[in-house]
């Protein structure tokens, strides 16, 4: 039995359909804030679009990628827990 056999492949977590009543985002251009950024949690690689738990300089963020058009950006900066809770929302489906 190889390695391979043995770890199940891990797509990681799915952002589910947006809910009829979601709630809007406000998405930013990202800037450079901080030498460094930390991503906590993201969302699966195998979909067009990854979304991105970041933490730095004590605050945190959502950063949003589409790969099909090249872009990137982010909510505004807020309180680790805020964040998380924008996070959560975007993988359930009821905020974009």
């Amino acid at each position: 039995m190889s390695v391979s056999d043995e770890v199940p492949d891990y797509h990681g977590w799915h952002v589910q359909p947006l809910q009829p009543d979601h709630a809007q985002v406000a998405w930013y251009e990202p800037h450079r804030r901080v030498p460094r950024i930390r991503v906590c949690v993201h969302t699966c690689n195998c979909q067009a679009t990854v979304y991105e738990l970041c933490a730095a300089g004590g605050q945190a963020f959502v950063r949003r990628t589409d790969r099909e058009t090249k872009t990137v950006h982010e909510t505004a900066w807020m309180g680790t827990t805020a964040a998380r809770r924008i996070f959560e929302l975007i993988l359930s489906g009821k905020t974009a």
